[in-house]
Order: C-alpha cells, then structure tokens, then sequence
C-alpha cells in the first residue's frame, strides 16, 4: 500500500478500498439511484461513487450526465432546469437523488464526488459545510480548474484526487522508471491531491502498470483504478498494488476481495 499514515481520515481504509461506482451501475437499480446506493451499503460497500451536476436553481443532483435523456424518461439539460422541472424525472421509477438525501441516507459511507459543472462548485462547498461532511468525501473533477476551487474553497483538509495535468506528472516521471525500480520521492511532482483516480488504460496508452504505482507510491499517493468490472483484471491490478478498485459489478469486487481476504 502506498502509505502507512493516510493524508485524510476518507483514505483510512484496512487494504484495497472497494468503490461502487455509481451506487453500481450494472446492478438491478440502475446507476445513481437511491435503490442502487442502498444496494451496495448493504452489500458491505462503505465507499459509495456519484457524480453531481446543478439545477439552474443550485440543487445539487448525484447524476453523471450533463442531459437527461439517457437515464431517464425526460429530456433537457440539468443546469438550464430548476430543481421543480428535474424532479419529474425518472430512472426506472425512482427520481434522480440529490446529493443532500444520499449524504443524509447513508451517513457511514464515505462519497466520491466527481464535479461534473462549474456551477456546482458553490453548491457542494455550502453543503460539505453544512452537512460537516468533508472528513468523509473525496473530490474528483476531469477538470484542473474545478478541482483547484474546491481545493481554495476548503485548504489542506479537504481531500480530492488528482486532475488531469497532475495525473499526468507523475505517469510521465514514471516512464522513466525500469521495471522494478523504486523512484526517489525527492525527484518526483509534488501534487496537492491525495491520490490518483486513474483509468488502466487510455486507448493504446497503459496508464496503470507497475512502474506508475511506484511512482505513486513513493510520492505517498494511493491509485484507486475506474471502472473495472471483469474479474481477471481486478486481479490483476491487485497483484501490482493497486490500493482502491471502482466496479459497476459490485458482486464481482467482493468475490474477488473475499478470496484474497481483503473484504473489508
């Protein structure tokens, strides 16, 4: 594991840290529903992933997509709609949670939160204040910008993974890695995030493989790898080390932690 004394209290976790990627997206309650989150805390999941977006009128809503449409019976974009209009929407039967009812639903878990817009920025800082829930969410973002707000709204003790151009220093500085090496920290980037949320690959371009988890790892960073759902390489992302897995088969996930004894 990449380190012994964890930056915050949301990576605090005895070995590889389970992830239900959108509540379980392949589960029988559809992604990011308050069925499906119920499902996975009560399947043993305690890290819960989600997505939020902003109703024209500030609601935050745990939903990946910028539209309606491929989830739900409605169509429209959520920022251009108030929170009134969004809440006739359904997936299935249920309508969409806010991001308030899951942290309220489920005040054990712990959330990663990916910020979706700008205008949710506001929004999710008031409430991880409100709700005094930041010891127990981690922020993520596809963007540097959006990250680099919520890390100034909040300081150090926030925690949240690192973006784009962060994530990609230390993969680059791992290429220069044998195989097998370990790096020396002093000549690695030094990143304000708390760990990296990477995909396995990019394409062609492996992104997780041995030499980028020592690079992490001698940086003090977890990697936490998304969205990996076959078996065979849940496997064999453990067996490099990597220290948190986010699966839309949450079944599969816990088979597999069971066996190897790190079900948690």
């Amino acid at each position: 594991m990449s380190a012994a004394h964890p930056r915050h209290a949301f990576l605090d976790h005895p070995g590889p840290i389970p992830f239900a990627h959108r509540g379980g997206a392949d589960g029988p309650a559809g992604e990011n529903t308050m069925s499906a989150f119920k499902i996975a805390v009560e399947s043993g999941y305690r890290y819960l992933e989600t997505d939020v977006h902003a109703t024209a009128d500030g609601v935050l809503l745990a939903f990946h997509d910028r539209r309606l449409q491929r989830v739900t019976d409605t169509r429209g974009r959520i920022s251009m709609l108030t929170a009134a209009e969004v809440a006739t929407a359904r997936i299935g039967d249920e309508p969409i949670p806010t991001m308030a009812e899951l942290l309220e639903a489920f005040p054990e878990a712990r959330f990663n939160i990916d910020v979706k817009e700008p205008n949710a920025i506001a929004p999710l800082t008031a409430l991880l204040r409100d709700a005094d829930a930041v010891d127990r969410v981690c922020v993520s973002s596809f963007s540097d910008t959006r990250l680099g707000a919520m890390r100034e709204a909040f300081g150090p003790e926030l925690c949240t993974s690192a973006g784009p151009r962060e994530a990609f220093r230390i993969w680059r500085a791992s290429r220069k890695l044998r195989t097998g090496e370990t790096p020396d920290a002093a000549t690695l980037p030094h990143l304000a995030a708390a760990c990296l949320q990477l995909p396995p690959a990019l394409g062609r371009i492996v992104v997780v493989d041995e030499r980028l988890l020592a690079a992490a790892h001698a940086a003090g960073l977890p990697v936490h790898v998304w969205t990996v759902n076959e078996a065979a390489d849940m496997e064999r992302l453990l067996d490099l080390g990597a220290d948190g897995i986010m699966t839309d088969r949450l079944d599969t996930l816990k088979t597999v932690l069971t066996k190897r004894g790190t079900w948690p």
